[in-house]
């Protein structure tokens, strides 16, 4: 039976030595350094890292690709470690049992089968002998050749006994060592799982720097993603591309007929949307095309996740837009905002703010509260369902309209107080910065035509990436920093700015 089975371990040892030899990475046989040169891994750690100093630590894929390769060498080292071990504990070990051991245990075999033999062919030549000298066969034959054919026979025997005895031992060996045969696929198991441990924990100290490399990273896509998460990473309180387009539509856009309604060209608007995807924005270039910032402020509302007046309260806006009576109806307009999330209150404020300001441009602009609810409206808010949105926008539109203009409307009552459009005073990184804009200021509603001309005629666009001096002549001046008092129409002669009051909206209904 053990003679049996050492054929088809021989096969087995042989067969599992080749195919864990192939598994080997590195060159086998050679010591640590050498190996490395030949690593897979080795070559791509020093390819990121070269990437890296070419890309340098100033842009975010430098970064990524330093720390990546300096991850992947370390895997590197942990896999020549780990190779090397398993080629000393198990793959030679291997080789040993199948091309030593067991080739030594069957050379004794054949050993035995010959002296076998030879004991046959001493036998053969004394029992021959024995004939020859015509003595029966229970008689000893005598002489000088009987008897060393006899001791010839007699040391052959003595011989098969001790090969026989040896291939024994051997072989009974091989019985009692097979829990140290087996072992070494334990080992190998061992020996992988403790190389995967340490990678995995490598990968894992990695992770937390390659996350937080990410996260530190301000030039960040903000189109799509949801709003407090973009909030988060930014550190604002406004959403870039809200602030960026109002300050901009601001300086450039106010008197422009048809704003938020005029389709701009798709080019300049997927321009202006990549660059305010990556916070860096140049007035010059779109200050003679507000039409494309009102749209990439539509597209990024309308982008959104979700609506930035939230799908949770959508059910309360359209019931306070379906009650008749006007005070109640903004009592409970009033009530909705009040539940709104603070990031989304923060931005719909701002957002009403600017756009309560655009529409005492309305004689100009042709935008009333109702042209300018219609436009953004669908926006602002929408249902969330998986049907037809474009036939469910149908049948809610006027809805929303009934939300979004009151709130135009009566702007400083739901958000009282004054508000200052420009929130950072600084956009994108210095090197976008314009510092030697020509900073003026917007002309008032009250201004009549040929002032508003030579006004216009000696205004230039100004950069988005306005500075803290800017933001002081802001202030003096009084441009798109205050929301002025919306009834500015009925008081020709005054543009003065009305302090609103914050009394809860149960005291003082709007008029």
């Amino acid at each position: 039976q053990v003679e049996k089975r050492l054929e088809l371990v021989k096969q087995v040892s042989h067969s599992t030595h080749k195919k864990l030899t192939a598994c080997l990475q590195g060159q086998q046989g050679v010591d640590a350094d050498k190996r490395s040169k030949k690593l897979p891994l080795t070559t791509l750690a020093q390819c990121l890292m070269e990437g890296s100093a070419v890309l340098g630590d100033d842009s975010l894929l430098g970064k990524m690709l330093r720390l990546c390769g300096e991850a992947e060498d370390k895997l590197a080292q942990e896999l020549i470690h780990f190779e090397l071990q398993v080629e000393r504990d198990v793959i030679e070990p291997l080789f040993v049992l199948a091309e030593v051991e067991i080739p030594n245990i069957q050379k004794q075999r054949k050993h035995l089968a010959k002296l076998v033999l030879d004991m046959d062919s001493s036998r053969t030549r004394w029992q021959q002998s024995v004939k020859s000298s015509g003595l029966a066969s229970n008689l000893q034959p005598t002489g000088a050749k009987a008897d060393a054919l006899r001791e010839e026979m007699e040391e052959a025997a003595n011989r098969v006994e001790i090969c026989r005895d040896q291939l024994s031992a051997d072989m009974y060996n091989f019985v009692a060592k097979e829990v140290d045969y087996a072992n070494y696929f334990q080992t190998l198991i061992e020996v992988q799982a403790e190389y995967h441990r340490k990678s995995l924990a490598l990968l894992q100290n990695v992770l937390p720097q390659i996350k937080a490399q990410q996260e530190a990273w301000m030039e960040k896509p903000s189109f799509g993603k949801p709003l407090e998460e973009h909030l988060a990473v930014s550190g604002r309180e406004i959403a870039f591309p809200v602030e960026a387009c109002v300050t901009m539509l601001l300086e450039c856009g106010m008197q422009e007929e048809g704003l938020f309604r005029v389709a701009p060209s798709a080019s300049k608007l997927k321009k202006l949307k990549a660059a305010l995807d990556c916070c860096v924005v140049d007035v010059q270039e779109y200050s003679a095309d507000p039409h494309a910032i009102a749209g990439a402020l539509k597209s990024y509302l309308r982008e959104l996740p979700e609506p930035l007046m939230t799908f949770e309260l959508y059910e309360e806006w359209i019931q306070a837009s379906n009650i008749p009576e006007q005070e109640k109806r903004l009592q409970a307009l009033w009530s909705a905002c009040e539940k709104l999330p603070k990031a989304n209150y923060n931005n719909i404020r701002y957002l009403i703010k600017f756009l309560a300001k655009l529409t005492e441009y309305q004689d100009i602009n042709k935008m009333t509260p109702s042209n300018v609810a219609i436009v953004l409206g669908p926006n602002l808010l929408w249902p969330q369902a998986d049907g037809n949105m474009t036939e469910m926008m149908t049948t809610v539109s006027l809805q929303i309209v009934g939300i979004i203009e009151p709130l135009i409307q009566h702007a400083d009552w739901f958000f009282p107080g004054d508000i200052e459009f420009n929130v950072t005073g600084n956009y994108g990184s210095p090197m976008h910065v314009n510092h030697n804009a020509n900073y003026s200021s917007m002309p008032s509603p009250d201004m009549d035509h040929s002032d508003r001309r030579q006004h216009d005629q000696a205004r230039r666009p100004l950069s988005v990436a306005t500075d803290n001096m800017m933001l002081e002549f802001y202030k003096k001046d009084g441009m798109g920093v205050r929301v002025m008092d919306t009834s500015w129409v009925a008081r020709r002669g005054t543009a003065g700015v009305r302090k609103a009051s914050s009394t809860p909206p149960a005291a003082q209904p709007p008029a």
